[in-house]
């Protein structure tokens, strides 16, 4: 099988098609109900990928490089739609996608920053200490991150005021994993000190407040 010539930093799944980065500044996307090696190359990094992520609705793909720049290609086409650098970040940078409308950065020790994608306008800039972890909330505004060095701890955020709602802590080491269940509200964390938590952070869908109006 064709592909990469170096090592695979990043993987991305969106539905049969899987995504990958590697050393070799190149990302390979392979259908896997297709024969051939790979259905298509993109090649505009200047330096290792890694990190790679699609849109919620699996229509871009995101991807970032140790070139500090990020990308965001669209499924169908080999040239990107939208580049930014960030030569005031040290690399590697790690992606998110929110909602397929806003995107995040996650560098270690330094910031999260939001952007638009349809204005690539940054709208909130967060410096903080050691970054390992970032999810969103699948029912409301708000996104959990997990932290290292020297605040071993995790942090639930309200955006886009980025004000702190709750700080959990019992881990003794870094925060290394995070993931969220299938309804959305409970997250379990994993860190160096070898244990599984588990956390009630978010409510259901079904216990949101909808508004609804009618005329007359």
């Amino acid at each position: 099988m064709e592909g990469h010539r170096l090592r695979v930093g990043a993987l991305a799944w969106s539905s049969s098609l899987l995504s990958s980065g590697g050393r070799d500044k190149n990302i390979y996307q392979r259908d896997i109900r297709a024969q051939d090696d790979f259905v298509s190359k993109l090649s505009r990094h200047k330096s290792k990928v890694c990190g790679l992520k699609w849109s919620y609705d699996n229509r871009e793909l995101a991807s970032g490089g140790n070139d500090n720049r990020l990308f965001v290609w669209n499924q169908h086409s080999t040239q990107p739609f939208l580049l930014h650098g960030v030569s005031h970040l040290p690399s590697p940078l790690e992606i998110q996608f929110w909602r397929h409308l806003e995107i995040h950065f996650l560098k270690q020790y330094l910031l999260c920053a939001f952007h638009f994608l349809n204005t690539n306008k940054m709208v909130f800039n967060l410096y903080i200490w050691q970054v390992c972890n970032l999810v969103w909330s699948k029912n409301i505004n708000e996104l959990v991150s997990t932290h290292g060095y020297s605040q071993i701890q995790i942090i639930v955020w309200r955006y886009p005021t980025m004000s702190k709602l709750a700080t959990l802590t019992g881990h003794t080491y870094r925060v290394l994993y995070l993931a969220i269940s299938p309804d959305g509200q409970t997250i379990v964390t994993r860190a160096g000190d070898e244990t599984l938590r588990f956390w009630n952070v978010f409510p259901s869908p079904k216990s949101q407040v909808i508004y609804s109006f009618k005329d007359g």
